[in-house]
């Protein structure tokens, strides 16, 4: 199911999210989703007008070229956009070492002032840290958020398919079609645009191409894993609702932390399921009843176990605290009954700490939800049901909620379900899921994300189903690296014929169409003067591509030289061409190799060294062929040439 096609659709989400201290909700980018903002196949050998370069970029056979002895060197384009996929086809031509890399700017300034966030690929990808996320702060210095190895190496002379999916702080790594990595860490700017980096090496790109995304971020690109919520934190390794269970579920990976909140006597939002702390605290009471004074003095660890003793409930401006500094996103389920005051508070809190980006709030209270739309449109709002409305479109687009959330078992009961909410722009996230069971059916039936109580599980059952999931196959690519194309060569030369093929099956390489081995040397000494092709051909799993060039054997004097010395002629006869030739007398060595060819001249050479002398004496007309008086005029014998 290709949900990204339903998602293009829906132009009329309410917005996910908006850049941190910077965009509101009446700052919408001004492209639609759908809309290609960056399109550029370098084809005309230009670099694009308004992309902004420091020297190092230049246009070389209809690629864009990076350049970089050392330190970073790049090129700005486009425009601040919140949701969007940027993707190129990138290569490494060259490397100081498998540490050197590319980076695909995800927030930069078009004058290049830090902060940049960025997605980074090594030529060396199959390390730990071959791609990444990361930050280049306001001191210059790296803040990685996020790394992970691909599967196959980039190498160099291989074209690999990146590609970057952002949502406000979210983002996610897609390397040869594969997600590989997402964050939730970005902090974003103003009026950052794209851009292209090179550390340490040259960089070749083609097809870059910039495309605005809908708002809403939530639904699952097909072929990537389901979000993983972790629910109440990580509430089976620790206890529930409290920040020790966020670091643990952190740790695991969850993309989200779920936690409830409710106010406490004196209208702190506190982070707390159940209507009393009676089963998760060591007091009494209703939270309502409890100031946050008292609701601060209970031990919310120890009911779990001792190695939690003293863990306290945390206030949700604590939470969120811990959450922006330690990295993570909360959905935020708004429990039980609120009035609009209540609601304003906890909206007031979320925007205090700086984290509308970062937070998705989800209720079953219906005037909850709409509380939170008429009061922070820019946070996304989730409908918790129990079972599924008989039109759950219907009610979730009159709530104007990003995504619809019942129980996995309806869903499972009922997965049609998924799909119409995907046609309408809907995410669906499930919950709360615990067995692999219930995950794969899930998973299958296309839902967004999933809430568990379970998230290392989730997160590393994900994991490896995307490992034994069927890949679609990458092509074979094949380019010619030896001969240069349009070499000038003569015959002292000696080239390698080099090819460089990736996904590659078979490969053959011919030379005016003789089959030839890569990586053996060419012999030029009976290849006529002129041009010649080379042709590559690989076979992938998803068919055959080609590549083809051409070089050409120039005839020259040192040429014709090398030539004679390792013709196979008898030595007599080597010494008297060289003779001729050091004297110029072109002619004259043409004529010798026609009359011995077969005889002292191989007849192989032998026409080669006659097509290239004469070639060199019609160069020279003015170049006397004979001289009565000179010794070398005459042949090997002392007899007079004839």
């Amino acid at each position: 199911m290709r949900r990204a096609t339903a998602a293009l659709a829906a132009s009329t989400l309410a917005v996910a999210g908006i850049a941190a201290l910077s965009l509101s909700a009446s700052d919408p980018a001004s492209a639609a989703p759908g809309d290609v903002a960056v399109s550029a196949n370098f084809d005309d050998g230009q670099i694009p007008a308004g992309w902004n370069s420091d020297g190092a970029w230049t246009v070389k056979d209809g690629r864009l070229v990076g350049t970089s002895a050392s330190g970073n060197k790049r090129i700005t384009f486009g425009r601040h956009l919140n949701d969007f996929r940027f993707e190129a086809t990138a290569r490494f031509d060259k490397v100081n070492e498998a540490t050197r890399w590319t980076a695909f700017g995800l927030d930069v300034p078009a004058g290049g002032a830090v902060p940049w966030w960025i997605a980074t690929m090594r030529s060396g990808t199959t390390a730990s840290n071959g791609l990444e996320f990361a930050e280049l702060n306001k001191s210059s210095a790296w803040n990685v958020t996020n790394t992970t190895s691909a599967p196959t190496a980039a190498g160099t002379g291989r074209d690999v398919e990146v590609a970057i999916e952002v949502h406000g702080n979210q983002a996610r790594w897609f390397f040869d079609g594969t997600q590989m990595m997402r964050t939730t860490s970005l902090v974003r700017s103003a009026d950052g645009g794209q851009a292209l980096v090179v550390n340490g090496a040259t960089v070749s790109f083609d097809d870059v191409k910039v495309t605005e995304l809908p708002a809403n971020g939530y639904l699952r690109p097909a072929g990537t894993p389901m979000t993983v919520i972790a629910h109440r934190g990580a509430s089976s390794a620790a206890p529930e609702n409290t920040l020790a269970a966020q670091e643990v579920a952190r740790k695991g990976g969850a993309d989200f932390i779920e936690n409830d909140v409710q106010p406490s006597k004196d209208g702190v939002p506190f982070i707390l399921h159940d209507p009393t702390v009676d089963r998760t605290t060591d007091g009494t009471g209703a939270i309502r009843s409890l100031t946050s004074a008292e609701l601060k003095a209970l031990d919310a660890g120890s009911w779990f176990s001792p190695n939690f003793a003293g863990e306290r409930l945390p206030t949700l401006a604590e939470q969120l605290a811990d959450l922006k500094a330690r990295g993570g996103n909360l959905l935020l389920e708004i429990k039980g009954a609120h009035t609009r005051d209540e609601v304003a508070t906890i909206v007031k809190v979320i925007r205090d700490a700086g984290m509308t980006q970062r937070v998705f709030i989800q209720s079953f209270e219906v005037d909850a939800l709409k509380y939170s739309r008429e009061l922070a449109p820019e946070l996304p709002t989730g409908l918790l049901r129990s079972g599924l409305d008989a039109d759950p479109v219907a009610v979730a687009k009159d709530l104007g909620v990003t995504a619809y959330n019942p129980t996995g078992d309806a869903l499972i009961a009922d997965p049609k379900a998924i799909a119409d909410l995907h046609a309408a722009g809907i995410a669906v996230m499930a919950w709360t899921v615990d067995s692999a069971a219930q995950w794969k059916k899930l998973d299958e039936a296309g839902v967004d994300g999933v809430i568990t109580n379970r998230p290392a599980e989730l997160v590393g059952w994900s994991a490896a189903r995307q490992q034994t999931a069927p890949q679609t196959p990458a092509p074979a690519s094949v380019t010619i690296a030896s001969p240069v194309a349009a070499a000038v060569l003569d015959r002292s030369q000696k080239p390698v014929v080099g090819v460089v093929a990736a996904n590659a099956e078979d490969v053959k390489v011919t030379v005016d169409g003789a089959v030839v081995e890569a990586g053996t040397a060419l012999d030029l000494s009976l290849l006529a003067a002129g041009e010649h092709k080379v042709e590559a051909e690989a076979t992938g799993e998803e068919g055959v591509v080609k590549a083809s060039s051409t070089f050409t054997v120039a005839v020259t004097r040192a040429g014709l030289l090398q030539l004679v010395l390792n013709s196979g002629a008898d030595a007599k006869a080597v010494d008297w061409m060289l003779g001729k030739l050091v004297d110029g007398k072109y002619a004259d060595v043409a004529k010798y190799a026609q009359k011995e060819s077969g005889k002292r001249v191989p007849a192989g050479h032998a026409a080669v060294i006659a097509a290239d002398a004469a070639a060199l004496a019609a160069a020279e007309p003015g170049r006397p062929d004979h001289g009565e008086g000179d010794d070398k005029d005459k042949d090997e014998h002392g007899r007079p040439h004839r």
